[in-house]
């Protein structure tokens, strides 16, 4: 059976490579919140590099602010988001 890459994995992926959280990405449940995972503004900004890159999107200036990232959940929903303005 063949694995298919949700947006959760790839997100999930940006994070580990970009974020230096405290825990394991693979650990974090959607709705957890980033910032107390150990997220910060520096790496809210690689984090928002990476996903731009990675789901070759760009994110708009108002969806620029910290709520954005604050979950995996409410970057899915961001994505969906910028996915109806594609």
């Amino acid at each position: 059976m063949k694995h298919s890459t949700t947006h959760e994995d790839v997100i999930r992926d940006v994070l580990g490579r970009v974020a230096d959280l405290d825990a394991d990405p693979k650990s974090i449940n959607d709705t957890d919140d980033l910032y107390d995972a150990g997220l910060n503004s520096h790496a809210s900004v690689r984090l928002m590099l990476g996903l731009e890159e990675a789901f070759e999107v760009e994110f708009p200036e108002t969806a620029l602010r910290k709520s954005t990232f604050a979950s995996i959940e409410a970057i899915k929903a961001a994505l969906v988001r910028l996915d109806a303005h594609v």
